[in-house]
């Protein structure tokens, strides 16, 4: 690791804000002047981005923002309807804790600060403190994944610690474009300082760079120890078709609120067919054939379903208004391609 100069500091902010100015992502959200943005719009990005790639959380901001322009009317929105709106995002506690502060402001106003950011449902460090800097000009450095891997090859520290990467963002930030500097930190993580095959020969921090010194910048930092993906196996029932089916509300901290096929656990090794009688059994539904298996990874939970066709005289829901989760999305698609199936072998 190396200790960089105090007066070298004025000199690579420079380079980094010159080549953002030049260089920098044109983002819907970084519309307005900076320091003075719409705090709902960057609010909305900040959140979505978490857990988003920036292509596909460009459509999904969109998306969101035609459904609730402005925090009154997601303030007003039903938690169904949010959850629609956030539907392929995944992550849905994240929507829910959106509505839950939407509330809060639209009741209570904009925080202005770091502290008042921090105090609402769903906002973190890091989201507090680029609201604050964006939005209001607030001399708060971000602390996220890019900023992690710019500032670890910077210094060539191999395992950067979270209270380490926040000492050094602090120390870095420009205190007259303290958004600016954010945004440039994570602009060059994200196009040139990336995971693997980094450019540093488009670098502007390439002339105090440790990482690039060393002549293996990909090495840092050190790959990070990745908990267990837990294997998860269900049995769904599909009582309908792709366009009107027999839905439930799903429940617990991963997709509670979100709608979804009858479900029940297979335990490891266990009989899908008696779960399926079970799950039957509890939906006054007979059982029919299998569909298929569908598999999805959700955090650290690859979960493997197992749908079977159905048939029961139980209310339908449409689907097209439910808000679903891609595991779900996918099942009701073997149905479909079932359908598409049969009638093949019809016309044959």
């Amino acid at each position: 690791m190396i200790v960089l100069p105090p007066s070298e500091v004025p000199t690579l902010r420079a380079a980094l804000l010159t080549w953002f100015d030049a260089r920098g992502r044109e983002l819907p959200w970084r519309q307005g002047v900076e320091g003075r943005r719409d705090p709902y719009r960057v609010w909305i990005a900040e959140i979505l981005l978490q857990q988003t790639q920036v292509v596909r959380g460009r459509v999904y901001y969109d998306r969101f923002l035609t459904a609730f322009p402005d925090v009154h009317a997601l303030a007003a929105a039903p938690e169904a309807a949010v959850l629609k709106a956030w539907e392929g995002c995944g992550y849905y506690a994240r929507a829910r804790n959106l509505r839950r502060a939407a509330q809060l402001v639209a009741a209570q106003g904009f925080p202005e600060t770091y502290v008042g950011w921090l105090a609402l449902p769903g906002v973190g460090p890091y989201t507090a403190a680029a609201i604050a800097s964006l939005a209001y000009g607030g001399a708060r450095a971000v602390n996220d994944g890019n900023v992690r891997r710019v500032l670890a090859r910077l210094y060539g520290e191999a395992v950067p610690t979270e209270p380490w990467v926040q000492a050094r963002a602090d120390a870095l930030l420009d205190p007259v474009r303290p958004g600016a500097w954010n945004e440039a930190v994570m602009d060059l993580g994200a196009t040139v300082c990336t995971p693997r095959s980094p450019r540093c020969g488009a670098c502007p921090l390439a002339l105090w760079c440790a990482a690039r010194a060393s002549g293996q910048p990909d090495a840092f930092p050190a790959p990070k120890v990745r908990a267990a993906v837990q294997d998860v196996q269900a049995v769904a029932v599909l009582i309908g078709d792709e366009k009107d089916a027999v839905l439930e509300e799903r429940a617990g901290t991963l997709l509670g609120g979100l709608m979804g096929l009858p479900t029940d656990a297979l335990a490891d090794g266990g009989d899908a067919v008696a779960v399926l009688t079970r799950l039957c059994a509890r939906l006054q539904a007979r059982p029919g054939p299998l569909l298929g298996q569908v598999t999805h990874t959700m955090t650290h939970r690859r979960v493997t379903l197992y749908v079977y066709r159905a048939h029961s005289a139980a209310e339908r829901t449409s689907v097209a208004q439910a808000a679903l989760s891609r595991l779900d999305q996918k099942a009701l698609a073997l149905g479909r391609a079932r359908q598409d199936s049969l009638f093949a072998e019809e016309v044959e």
